[in-house]
């Protein structure tokens, strides 16, 4: 059930901060923490999210400003999910950044970042002809951080670049780890060896997915493939073993993600790009495949970023973001964006590179409102 998350507006008489010696207090104030929670944790709009959660049913939610100030934080610093929070725990600067002034006050649970995560993920898939939440939460801070640092935003250029989302990365590192731990499973104990054991252990997956930084993703698979190789090589001398249905799956795997590399003798991760559609995409049904819709399939997306370019600004902001498959044009991602630019902003000027270059776009994409679209 969706309830607003008004606690941390109203001081507890007795408190953590309240009991601080004067001088590191001083230095509270005087970090980051106060910012964040007076410029973003407090700007969150609950209400948005409220879609998310039965209105008049269940138990009350996790607070909505507390998880998406903690994916804010998360990323900013660079933690995996157990460290962030690690940190929610023990970490007073950051309990300050979201309204709590107890440590130990709140309690949450690794699955609640999931889940939060995967609610988002499924009420936009289901409601795709509306306006995306995470952006319009992204247009109310931004639009406070421009009128705080008196940004002009009459001036502004645009960008885009081909990304290979994380998810992805993370979805294919884990079908991985499922194919590796089942071939394992069937192998007789006494003939593992000391690489090969530690798989079966729960440390094994939580060190392989749950603390793995986004940057890790890449070695953490080639480390996976090691191991798919090392099985692969010792079914071949265990009678019986290579016939075995969780043996198919390993090498159909290898031969589907991975390449052979005949100097150095080992296998390499594919690029995602090379992978066909029809590939394995469960360790326990060999039938499940990827579906292309309409007849395309696209292994990544392309980042369509808008930004402040005034030379009068000490700092430049982003004012919006837009992320499409990477079948999709230039030219057509700003016929979309730049009427939502214009009406959000004061753009009169917009700066972009030969990719973008149309007369339609800079005419029909801002009824006029646009002075050109510069080469």
């Amino acid at each position: 059930m969706f309830r607003s998350n008004i606690k941390h507006l109203q001081d507890d008489l007795f408190n953590h901060y309240r009991t601080m010696k004067p001088s590191i207090a001083k230095m509270l104030e005087k970090s980051w923490a106060p910012i964040f929670y007076e410029e973003v944790f407090c700007m969150i709009n609950e209400e948005i999210y409220a879609p998310l959660y039965c209105l008049d049913n269940g138990r009350p939610n996790t607070p909505v400003n507390i998880l998406l100030s903690l994916e804010i934080i998360k990323h900013q610093f660079g933690f995996t999910d157990q460290e962030i929070l690690e940190q929610f725990y023990f970490n007073y600067q950051i309990l300050y950044a979201l309204g709590i002034r107890n440590l130990g006050e709140v309690y949450i649970a690794e699955r609640t970042l999931y889940e939060f995560r995967e609610r988002i993920f499924s009420y936009i898939l289901k409601h795709p002809d509306q306006e995306d939440i995470l952006f319009k939460q992204f247009g109310i801070l931004t639009a406070n951080f421009i009128a705080k640092a008196g940004i002009k935003t009459n001036e502004q250029r645009m960008d885009s670049t081909l990304v290979s989302p994380n998810i992805k990365k993370a979805g294919r590192l884990s079908l991985a780890h499922d194919v590796l731990r089942q071939a394992v499973k069937i192998i007789p104990k006494g003939s593992l060896s000391d690489t090969l054991k530690p798989v079966l252990e729960d440390y094994f997956k939580n060190e392989l997915l749950f603390k793995t930084r986004n940057r890790e993703l890449d070695s953490r698979l080639q480390k996976v493939l090691d191991l798919i190789t090392e099985v692969d090589e010792l079914s071949q001398k265990i009678p019986g073993l290579a016939s075995r249905g969780e043996i198919a799956i390993l090498r159909r795997f290898l031969n589907e993600q991975a390449r052979y590399n005949q100097e150095q003798g080992k296998w390499f991760a594919k690029a995602v790009a090379e992978i066909e559609s029809s590939s394995l995409q469960s360790a326990y049904d060999q039938e499940a495949t990827f579906r292309k819709k309409a007849g395309k399939s696209n292994s990544g997306y392309v980042l369509n970023l808008s930004e402040t370019c005034s030379p009068e600004n000490e700092v430049q902001f982003i004012t919006d973001y837009k992320l499409e498959p990477n079948n999709k044009s230039d030219i057509e991602i700003a016929q979309d964006r730049l009427p939502v630019i214009k009406q959000k902003t004061d753009l009169t000027d917009m700066y972009a590179d030969g990719g973008y270059h149309s007369r339609r776009a800079a005419i029909e994409g801002t009824n006029s409102a646009l002075n050109n679209l510069y080469d």
